[in-house]
Order: structure tokens, then C-alpha cells, then sequence
């Protein structure tokens, strides 16, 4: 009872903010609970990633309890990496999604038979990671060199902007993007841009905080994501304002069905998506077939 009234205070402190049924003025859109132009946006939600940078992963393993560890094996494992894959790896700026992908091709190769072939194939492995903040891409980089890959050409670092890709079409086999598409301004942008460079029989999977509908787990976790989050951010990373947004912006992102739709409106078949913890993230996939 206690934890119910708690979660109601929760929600009359933050949600008046937040209407999900009148649409946003003409070219304006949303950061967390707030409307804002939408060239304002990327400034601002660069800045924020600016800002967390550099305790990016520390602050994912205090607020997940490091679970997002398990939750991008699980992306991976979905993908089936390969030799001689050409893989996009989008908001990807601190490498770990994009390091599990080349340690699985890795694992791979040291288990095939040691041939002229499985050579090549590994020469042919393109990773690209793509990140549109430079600061991440840094991080990454630098965690790269820490594990010793900062000379692996398998691992192509790139400074780019999801919704407007400089990849040809058809040039790749996988695409992954982790925590990221809920942060940029046009997602369906992003979808479309996704199908356009991805072979065919390429497949696309996007790893996101969602909506979690079971009642009592809902208000815990609404309970930790405005009360504990944005404590840690501060206490951890000395930075309140931008895991404030981070719990306001999975809130404004569309349910797993609703995101399911989207997907399949750019053009990708046999579309599914995998609760993990109850709805707190979810694993979105599609094929273009």
C-alpha cells in the first residue's frame, strides 16, 4: 500500500509533464518529459552523452546492477556472427556491443581449422562502429587499446548520424543499435535508413529500455527509475539533469508493440521482440528479406 501511494506521488510529480495523446507542434518533438525544437535536439542530447561519456559503462553497471552485460550477450547471440561479416554497429561509441560481435567471430576462428579460407574470411571482417558524439567514439577507441585491439582493422571506428548513414545500400549484414534510437529525433529515419543499407537477408536488431505493464513490478520500477537513477547519476557521474532525461526519454518511447509496427513499416519481415526483466528492455529484430 505504502509503495502504491508512493508511486502515485511519483506520477503527479511527473507525468502532468508528459501527454501522450496530443501530438507535438509542427517540427517539434521531445527531450524526456519536455517539447523542444526539433533542431535542438541532437545539441541537447549530445550534450548529455558529452556530459556521461567517460562513466558510460561504469554508470550502466550501478544502474543495472550489471545486467546489461547479460542483456548485449543476448543481442549478440540473436545476430550469429560470422567470418567475414560486414556488421553496423549504430550508437555503438563505447565499443561494447562491437567487441562481443568480434570476440564471438574470434571464439569462431580459433575453433575452425586453421586454413587459407578461415584466414581471408577473418581479413574480410568489417566492424563498423558509428556513433554520432565524438567523446564516446573516444571512449571506445581508448577501451580498445586497454584490450589490445587498437591495431585490429576488423574494428573501423566512424563519427555519423543514424538517421542520414554514409554507407552504400546493400552493404551490410547485420545492424545493432543498443540504447541508442531512443535518443535521436526521427526514428523512422532511422529504421529506413537501417533497411536501406543492410543486404538483403540482412538482419537488423535494436536492444532498448521499453515499458515494463506488470502492475506491482511497474511501480517499483517507476519508483527506482525517478527516485535511485537520477541519485546515482549525481552521486557517481556528478550529473542529475541527464539520467533525469534518460528515465523521462524510455518513457516517451513507443511500447514494444507500437515499436514492432514501426519496424515493420520500414520494410522489415518476420518482426519479433523478446521481453527481458519483465519489459524492462527489450530485444526488437527484423529481417530484409
Amino acid at each position: 500500500m505504502a509503495l502504491r501511494l508512493m508511486a502515485r506521488k511519483l506520477e503527479s510529480k511527473f507525468f502532468p509533464m508528459l501527454s501522450f495523446n496530443s501530438p507535438l507542434h509542427s517540427h517539434a518533438t521531445s527531450f524526456g518529459f519536455k517539447e523542444v525544437r526539433e533542431e535542438e535536439k541532437s545539441q541537447m542530447v549530445g550534450n548529455v552523452f558529452s556530459s556521461v561519456a567517460s562513466n558510460y559503462d561504469l554508470m550502466n553497471d550501478f544502474m543495472s546492477g550489471g545486467l546489461h552485460r547479460l542483456w548485449k550477450d543476448r543481442l549478440v547471440s540473436k545476430l550469429n556472427p560470422f567470418p567475414g561479416m560486414k556488421h553496423l554497429d549504430v550508437a555503438g561509441g563505447t565499443g561494447d556491443v562491437s567487441f562481443r560481435i568480434l570476440e564471438t567471430i574470434n571464439n569462431i576462428k580459433r575453433r575452425a581449422i586453421q586454413d587459407v579460407l578461415g584466414d581471408d574470411l577473418m581479413e574480410e571482417t568489417r566492424i563498423y562502429v558509428c556513433d554520432i558524439n565524438p567523446n564516446m567514439l573516444n571512449v571506445g577507441q581508448s577501451r580498445a587499446l586497454g584490450r589490445g585491439l587498437g591495431k585490429d582493422k576488423s574494428l573501423v571506428w566512424v563519427e555519423g548520424d543514424a538517421e542520414a548513414l554514409r554507407f552504400e545500400d546493400g552493404t551490410m549484414d547485420g545492424y545493432t543499435i543498443a540504447f541508442g534510437i531512443r535518443n535521436v529525433t526521427h526514428i523512422e529515419k532511422v529504421l529506413a535508413e537501417a533497411y536501406r543499407v543492410l543486404k538483403r537477408g540482412g538482419r537488423f536488431l535494436c536492444l532498448e529500455l521499453s515499458h515494463v505493464e506488470v502492475p506491482l513490478f511497474k511501480e517499483l520500477y517507476d519508483y527506482y527509475s525517478f527516485s535511485v537513477i537520477p541519485a546515482i547519476g549525481e552521486m557517481v557521474a556528478g550529473d542529475r539533469d541527464s539520467y533525469q532525461y534518460l528515465v523521462e526519454s524510455i518513457r516517451r518511447f513507443p511500447p514494444q508493440a507500437k515499436f514492432a509496427s514501426m519496424i515493420a513499416d520500414a520494410g522489415f519481415q518476420k518482426v519479433e521482440y523478446e521481453n527481458l526483466v519483465g519489459g524492462v528492455v527489450a530485444i526488437h529484430s527484423g529481417l530484409k528479406i
